[in-house]
C-alpha cells in the first residue's frame, strides 16, 4: 500500500494521542486514507521528558529541520500550544512545503489572517478541526455539511473545564474554589486556569466558529465576555430553584443583518439539551435556515478525543480533501466581513439579577423605581429571610421580562450605588 510520511511537532498530551492512533491503528487509518500514514519524524522541545507513547528508535528529535528539510514529509500535525513559538513554527512548516493540521485555537484566533494568507500564497493548507470542541466534528459540519444553509444561530458550551466546575457546584454542592481544585487534580484544569475560567478560551473558539458560520471578522478579544470565576454558590442554588442550570454559553446569532456575539454564565432551562450537558463535555446547538435545529455533543477535550480530530484532518489532508476545501472557503481572507457586529447594548433577552439588600421598608420601592425608570419590567421576585436572622441583610432575586443588555447594565450601575444594596450583585442572561 502507498505510504505517506507524516511529521508531528509537539508530543504532549494530544501529540502522544495522535502518535498512538497512527502507530497502533495504522490499518484503520489506511482504510480511510487509501494509504499508510507513516510517522517519519517527531519534533519535541525537551528530549528528556517522559512520553506517553512508544515510538520507534531515532524518530524523536528536537530539530525542526528534520521535518522542514525532508521533502518526503507531506503533512505535519502541529501540536504546539500558545502563540510563540507556535506561530513561527507553523510559518516554517508552510514555507517548507508542508500542509499543516493544528489544534491550537488561540493561535488561529490571534493570527488566523496572517497564517491563512501565507498558506494560500504558498499553495498549502491548514486544517483545524481539533481547535474547537475536541472530538466533536463541528468545524467540518459548519464549513462543509451545512453549506446549503444560512446558519441563523449557534450556541455552545465550549470549555470542558468550566462545565466540569459548574456541574460539581450544581450536583455535588461544591463551592467554586473546591470544584476548581478538583478539576485541576483530575487534569481538566491547568495550574493557571485563568484563560478557561475568565471566558477567554471560549471567546477564542466562538470567534473561529462565527467566522466559519457567518463570515465574521470580529477579533476574539472584542467579544463581550464574562467568566465563571466570580460565580457564587447561592446563584447556582437560586437557578436550580427557578428551574434552570447555569452554563457558560458562547452565543452567535443573526439579528437582522447584524451578528450578536457574547460569552457569559447563563441560566438555561433545565431539561433542554444544553442544560443537561455535564462534566467535561462540550456541546453546540446550531440552527440552519434549511436544516433547522441540530445538536452536537461530546468530549470537548482530552487526549484521545482531540487526537481523533487531528488524525481525521491528517487523513483529509493527505487524500486532498482539505486542499480543495481550503482553497474554496478562503477562510480568514481579505474579503470583507459578511455581517457587521451588533451593538451589544441593543441585544435583547430576559435577565437574572441578584442583590443583597437591607431588610427594611422602602428598599423594594427604591429598586423597582430604578428598573421602572429604565423600562425594565419585572417577571418575578424572590426574597428570603436572612440566613441567621440577625444581619439585617437579605438576598433579593429579580427575573425580568424581555429587555436589553444596555438597560440592565445601566440599571446595575445605578442599583449598586444605592445605600440599601450591599456589594456583590450579580446579573446573568436567561435562555429557554
Amino acid at each position: 500500500m502507498e505510504k505517506t510520511k507524516i511529521g508531528i511537532v509537539g508530543l504532549g498530551t494530544v501529540g502522544s494521542g495522535v502518535a498512538k492512533l497512527l502507530l497502533d491503528h495504522g490499518d484503520r487509518t489506511a482504510r480511510h486514507a487509501g494509504r499508510t500514514l507513516w510517522v517519519e519524524e517527531v519534533v519535541v522541545r525537551d528530549m528528556n521528558k517522559a512520553r506517553d507513547c512508544a515510538l520507534p528508535a531515532g524518530v524523536v528529535s528536537d530539530d525542526l529541520t528534520r521535518i522542514t528539510k525532508n521533502p518526503q514529509i507531506k503533512a505535519v500535525a502541529h501540536l504546539v500550544g500558545g502563540l510563540e513559538p507556535a506561530r513561527t513554527i507553523m510559518l516554517k512548516l508552510l514555507e517548507s512545503g508542508k500542509d499543516v493540521v493544528t489544534a491550537n485555537k488561540a493561535l488561529l484566533a490571534e493570527h488566523g489572517p496572517e497564517l491563512f494568507d501565507r498558506a494560500r500564497e504558498l499553495g498549502r493548507s491548514i486544517a483545524f478541526e481539533a481547535s474547537v470542541a475536541g472530538g466533536i466534528p463541528i468545524i467540518a459540519n459548519i464549513s462543509q455539511c451545512l453549506s446549503a444553509n444560512q446558519v441563523e444561530s449557534l450556541t455552545g458550551i465550549l470549555n470542558g473545564t468550566c462545565n466540569y466546575i459548574l456541574t460539581q457546584m450544581a450536583e455535588q454542592g461544591a463551592d467554586y474554589a473546591a470544584a476548581l481544585a478538583e478539576a485541576q487534580e483530575l487534569g481538566y484544569a491547568e495550574a493557571d486556569p485563568t484563560l478557561d475560567v475568565d471566558g477567554s478560551d471560549t471567546a477564542q473558539k466562538l470567534a473561529i466558529l462565527a467566522h466559519l458560520a457567518f463570515g465574521s471578522r470580529v477579533h476574539w478579544s472584542d467579544i463581550p465576555r464574562v467568566g465563571i470565576d466570580k460565580l457564587e454558590r447561592e446563584d447556582i442554588d437560586y437557578a436550580q430553584n427557578l428551574g434552570y442550570r447555569i452554563k457558560l454559553l458562547a452565543v452567535a446569532q443573526l439579528v437582522g443583518e447584524e451578528l450578536e456575539m457574547h460569552v457569559s454564565p447563563t441560566l438555561v432551562k433545565a431539561g433542554t439539551p444544553l442544560a443537561e450537558v455535564r462534566g467535561a463535555f462540550n456541546a453546540v446547538s446550531v440552527v440552519g435556515d434549511a436544516v433547522g435545529p441540530l445538536f452536537f455533543h461530546g468530549l470537548g477535550a482530552g487526549q484521545m478525543p482531540t487526537a481523533s480530530a487531528v488524525v481525521a484532518d491528517l487523513i483529509d489532508t493527505v487524500v486532498g480533501r482539505t486542499g480543495i476545501t481550503f482553497r474554496t472557503l478562503e477562510l480568514w481572507s481579505k474579503r470583507e466581513a459578511r455581517v457587521a457586529p451588533l451593538d451589544f447594548k441593543t441585544s435583547t433577552g430576559r435577565f437574572y439579577m441578584r442583590f443583597h439588600v437591607e431588610d427594611r421598608p422602602g428598599v423594594m420601592a427604591e429598586i423597582t423605581g430604578v428598573l421602572g425608570r429604565l423600562g425594565i419590567s419585572i417577571a418575578s421576585v424572590i426574597q428570603h429571610e436572612s440566613h441567621d436572622g440577625t444581619t439585617g441583610v437579605v438576598p433579593l432575586v429579580i427575573i425580568t421580562h424581555q429587555t436589553t443588555e444596555g438597560a440592565t447594565s445601566k440599571a446595575m450601575e445605578e442599583l449598586v450605588r444605592l445605600k440599601c444594596v450591599r456589594p456583590g450583585s450579580v446579573r446573568m442572561p436567561i435562555r429557554g
